[in-house]
């Protein structure tokens, strides 16, 4: 057995897309490519909402003081307009960002205590709503001076104004620590990226050693050997696991250097959530990872063995990863937290666990029940293989 483990791993080291897969992305791809992303992606979220902004202001004779508000903003920059039918062309050329029309009796209606209305016209197909949020607060702060011109007419207190303008102050006292509040949002993200890179790293060896041995013809030599089918099989279950393992564990590694690195250039709740996760969490999240690499290693033989060629076995593993997707991203969804029930979902139960220990707030033992659940399955699933490379009808398929 150990003489075929040995003579397919050592095929796939001189496989340079076995070795793409394995070690460069895991190492310096993926985190390199998040990395950047979350970089990029916050860059890009604090400069959207400090650039500057054209706008178009129709009515300022009706507010001089809400006109002077949105001038005094150093971030906008009105742009005349002819008239009002000129926004939505405006808007659409990217001449503007959005118009501000102030209706006639606007200040008439402040000045007898009516609710006035201004309306904005923007594009709204945006994933991040600046515009809005922007308009917004400078509609609000002049909602607050109006209010607290209006109350101090009534020569109230100080503590009178403050109870007229805000009855009730909501003190909010969170029980997650800092580390719990990032790794609810960082814990979602690492099993997917983990399970993923684990899943892929085995794809195409597994293609290679059941398909792509029928294409060669290497199969039937193999079978000859004086060697149980059930030790050739365990080999090149071991393979695949050896390949997924191996680019998991690079993947963990990698990132974990990359924080010790540049970790300490963090600020906020993520420098504190990275200083917390110490190499018990790590290795716990390693740990999590062996049975789900076998279950990976197993299915995608086993698709490999059915299949007649290369090209089928790439076109029926494909779809697996949608199934590895759907219940990975279920433990990104709100409400879905740990508990007895989803500790039982399959990948699922997996991806919780990987989140909770992130956050440090794993319960130990529902981290036993999963990691048991998940080596019986794996163990049900390298036998469903080994009977399955049993039959003649599915090695030899016409």
């Amino acid at each position: 057995m150990w003489t075929i483990y040995l003579k397919e791993l050592l095929e796939l080291t001189r496989d340079r897309k076995t070795l793409i897969f394995t070690i460069l992305i895991p190492i310096f791809a993926m985190p390199l490519i998040f990395g950047g992303f979350a970089y990029v992606s916050s860059n890009m979220f604090k400069s959207a909402k400090t650039a500057e902004m054209r706008y178009a202001l129709f009515g300022k004779d009706h507010s001089p003081g809400l006109s002077a508000r949105f001038a005094q903003q150093h971030n906008l920059r009105e742009v005349p307009l002819a008239s009002e039918t000129e926004i939505r062309r405006a808007i659409g050329d990217d001449s503007i960002k959005f118009a501000v029309v102030i209706p006639p009796h606007f200040e008439e209606a402040l000045q007898q205590h009516q609710q006035a209305k201004v309306t904005l016209h923007y594009n709204s197909a945006s994933t991040v709503d600046v515009t809005q949020q922007r308009v917004r607060d400078i509609i609000d702060t002049y909602n607050a001076s109006l209010r607290e011109g209006a109350l101090s007419a009534l020569n109230l207190s100080p503590a009178q104004l403050a109870f007229a303008l805000h009855p009730i102050v909501l003190d909010k006292q969170s029980t997650a620590n800092e580390r719990e509040q990032m790794g609810a949002i960082v814990g979602g993200m690492l099993p997917y990226l983990l399970l993923m890179v684990c899943l892929t790293a085995a794809m195409y060896p597994a293609i290679d050693l059941g398909a792509g041995e029928k294409e060669r013809g290497t199969l039937e030599t193999l079978l000859l050997a004086p060697v149980p089918r059930s030790a050739i099989v365990l080999a090149k279950f071991l393979v695949l696991f050896t390949v997924g393992m191996t680019s998991a564990v690079l993947m963990v590694g990698s990132m974990g250097a990359l924080l010790a690195i540049f970790g300490s250039s963090l600020e906020g709740h993520m420098a504190i959530m990275v200083r917390s996760i110490g190499l018990p969490d790590l290795a716990m999240v390693t740990l999590m990872l062996v049975p789900t690499a076998a279950i990976f290693a197993s299915l995608l033989l086993s698709i490999s063995i059915y299949a007649k060629s290369y090209k089928e076995a790439a076109g029926m593993i494909t779809p697996l990863m949608l199934f590895v997707i759907l219940p990975t991203v279920a433990a990104m969804l709100p409400g879905v937290e740990l508990n007895w029930m989803w500790a039982m979902v399959p990948l699922t139960n997996v991806s919780l666990a990987m989140k909770e220990l992130v956050k440090g707030t794993m319960d130990y033992r529902m981290f036993g029940v999963i990691l048991a659940s998940t080596t019986v399955i794996a163990g049900a699933l390298l036998m469903l293989c080994r009977w399955w490379f049993n039959r003649e009808s599915v090695l030899f398929r016409n």
